[in-house]
């Protein structure tokens, strides 16, 4: 592709008032507004004096800018130009919207955690975004350090990645039928340790899962972790709130008694990373194979707080790293890797359901690719408050997606906003009536004219 014209016939000017560059705004905050998301605000949160005013307004215009793709206060800008404010009240400048931020307290950023929690609830009352969730429902727990720059930055350190940062514990859900959504969130001090505060946590998000089903489904939560969240405090929160584990075990002496148990004829060869297919036998030829074994975890801890389960076991052979120089082993070893688990399923589909906690690994990358490629402030519950807003967003995202069509119900969020929401549209009024012109032969119309529908037409009910 090139350029029609010849440069000497090409002049550009910004003079135009009636023009947006991210008409699919207008859905989303529609959507927003049917949702409460204002509202909640205003009436759950106390920030004071004069930057606190208004809560509601400034919440969703921190929202809408990062669902345009705004990853920094100074970047709220383009909430202000062209004909934005014929669109939208409550455009606010970047030097408001950052005082605002400054005016959060520890307090304030909880308030804002209420906030999230029950419009979460309001948006999955009208969105597919938790389809399924009655009859079975899967919540991840991970941290990610977010990279800083500067001394000044309040609660910067060095964590487990060796890079100054501040540490981000995220809390997401998933079904079988719905991609993944965030319920929960908190932004640590960069050198925290993962577990800290995280017994809270898990309490935290399978009781907002629980608001987000029916008060009578009875399909099982399974609660999916990593080794640094494997401790009483995580899985004893979890048997609270009635909901099944699956966490990575650390190679603790009794993990390594439990594995020595297990019979050479207990092992089930699986379908793992290069593995084929028999085709006269049908069973896979692999060097990965899975058992179990029953375990009772945190069995130095008092009766009453001991917990039965499964140990379930993978194990891989080592790498002989001189097998190409004719020099073979004397006897087969194994790395193995357990987690343990308190669910129903057989062993293969543990460690299958098991593995998939990695999708957790997506939600922070896209996060880090959206609103959280910076944490733009200096002070740290700005930061703390910014994090719960871009979980807003993303979930808002995903919502706009899911009443789009299904192809785009499972995009991230850098997609939806690329084909749903930075669209370029002129505004024409007459009559009192305003009208979005956007572009002939957009790919993905339809897509924009469903959640245009859904967002801005009369009340729909979500089918779940």
């Amino acid at each position: 592709m090139q350029l029609f014209h010849t440069s000497n016939r090409l002049s550009a000017t910004f003079d135009d008032t009636n023009l947006v560059s991210a008409a699919g705004l207008v859905p989303a905050l529609a959507l927003a507004v049917k949702t409460g998301l204002g509202e909640l605000a205003d009436a759950r949160m106390s920030l004071p004096g004069y930057f606190g005013a208004n809560a509601g307004l400034k919440v969703t215009a921190l929202v809408a800018g990062m669902l345009a793709g705004a990853d920094s206060i100074d970047d709220m800008a383009l909430l202000r130009h062209g004909g934005m404010k014929k669109l939208f009240v409550g455009t606010y400048a970047p030097s408001t919207l950052g005082s605002f931020l400054r005016s959060f307290t520890f307090g304030h950023v909880r308030q804002l955690d209420a906030v999230a929690w029950r419009w979460l609830v309001n948006l999955a009352a009208i969105t597919p975004i938790v389809a399924g969730i009655d009859d079975y429902a899967l919540v991840d727990i991970d941290d990610t350090i977010k990279e800083v720059h500067g001394y000044q930055k309040q609660g910067s350190g060095y964590g487990y990645s060796g890079v100054r940062g501040l540490n981000a514990l995220i809390g997401i859900v998933s079904t079988p039928k719905a991609a993944p959504i965030i319920i929960g969130s908190r932004l640590r001090k960069g050198s925290t340790g993962s577990p800290r505060g995280a017994g809270k946590f898990v309490g935290d998000v399978l009781a907002t899962v629980k608001r987000l089903r029916r008060t009578n489904a009875t399909g099982v939560i399974l609660l999916r972790a990593d080794s640094a969240f494997y401790g009483h405090a995580v899985v004893a929160a979890a048997h609270r709130a009635g909901a099944r584990v699956s966490i990575t075990a650390r190679m603790d002496p009794a993990v390594k008694r439990a594995i020595a148990t297990i019979r050479a004829d207990q092992w089930t060869t699986i379908n793992y990373t290069d593995a084929i297919r028999d085709e006269d036998t049908g069973a896979w030829i692999s060097s990965a194979e899975v058992a179990e074994v029953t375990f009772t975890a945190f069995s130095s801890r008092k009766k009453s707080e001991r917990i039965e389960g499964r140990l379930v076991v993978r194990r891989i052979p080592e790498l002989n790293q001189k097998a190409h120089e004719g020099q073979p082993t004397l006897f087969d070893t194994h790395r193995f890797h357990a987690f343990f688990t308190t669910s129903d399923l057989d062993t293969v589909t543990a460690d299958q359901t098991h593995r998939q906690h990695a999708i957790i690994e997506q939600i922070n990358a896209d996060l880090k690719d959206s609103a959280l490629a910076h944490l733009p402030s200096g002070v740290f519950t700005a930061n703390a408050a910014w994090l719960v807003l871009a979980t807003i967003a993303f979930n808002l995202s995903r919502a706009v997606g899911s009443v789009a069509g299904a192809d785009l119900g499972k995009a991230r969020s850098g997609t939806i906003r690329r084909k749903l929401i930075n669209i370029p549209a002129r505004i024409s009024t007459s009559a009192r009536k305003i009208t979005l012109h956007l572009p002939a032969s957009w790919p993905w119309e339809t897509g924009w004219t469903s959640a245009f529908a859904a967002a801005c037409g009369p009340p729909q009910t979500a089918t779940t």
